[in-house]
């Protein structure tokens, strides 16, 4: 089994090494990751710029590969240096990110559009995400991405990701794994004057403790790993089926 192991976090990260040792009892890893932090860049890829690729030692893993570029170029790259070496990913894993991917949070997560760019390239993928920006513990959200490797290999559509969500707890405080939809607008946050004409973007975590009906922000803030299926294609189903029935006259 061949793991392509990528993140957000940056190729230094506690995250990523937790996951490669965990997948490489269970197969080989190959790690393509940011140079730097690279956390809010969505599915942003280097259009215009140079990137840059080298070649390091990791942890647990068979190759490994630098990039000074955003997550889902990292996806390109390790695919495309895989290919090269004739090896065949199973699964692209994005992750351990240091920090939850949860609601409309996934909209911007550099974890979640690398491991779509996965998907969207005809690859399974899981992205895998831990929430605290100081995580400490990663041995649920590990247990559970080993977990689902068959369900992955054998069941998951294509064009889709699980994305994985798991309390920064020890393993005996977690409370189990829920299946979820994707909750409400996660975060208060907006751009605050810091001093003359400079800003910075701040913001808090709303209470999410209210049931709110299978979503992962409030079941995961009730200390449960959340799964939740996300889909490449962006279609409004039910609105293009409505607009059918629109007269537009231009």
């Amino acid at each position: 089994m061949n793991f392509l192991l990528v993140n957000d976090d940056g190729i230094h990260a506690d995250g990523i090494k937790a996951l490669a040792k965990a997948l490489s009892e269970v197969g080989d890893v190959y790690i393509c990751a940011p140079s730097t932090q690279q956390s809010g860049k969505s599915h942003s890829i280097s259009l215009d710029e140079e990137i840059f690729v080298s070649s390091v030692e990791f942890p647990c893993a068979k190759m490994a590969w630098m990039v000074s570029g955003t997550p889902s170029d990292c996806t390109k790259v390790g695919i495309q240096m895989c290919e090269v070496k004739g090896i065949e990913p199973d699964i692209v894993y994005s992750g351990i990110n240091m920090g939850s991917n949860l609601g409309t949070d996934t909209v911007y997560s550099g974890t979640v559009g690398a491991a779509l760019e996965g998907a969207m390239r005809g690859y399974k993928a899981i992205a895998v995400s831990v929430n605290d920006r100081d995580s400490s513990h990663f041995d649920g959200a590990c247990r559970v991405a080993v977990a689902l490797i068959d369900y992955a290999k054998k069941k998951l559509a294509p064009k889709t990701i699980l994305n994985i969500n798991s309390p920064n707890k020890p393993f005996k405080e977690i409370k189990g794994v829920k299946l979820t939809k994707l909750g409400p607008g996660y975060f208060n946050d907006g751009f605050v004057n810091v001093e003359n004409d400079r800003y910075k973007l701040k913001g808090h975590i709303p209470d999410h403790k209210e049931n709110e009906d299978d979503v992962d922000v409030f079941h995961n803030a009730c200390d449960y790993i959340t799964i939740t299926p996300l889909r490449v294609d962006l279609t409004d189903y039910d609105e293009l089926e409505k607009l059918k029935d629109w007269r537009i006259d231009i």
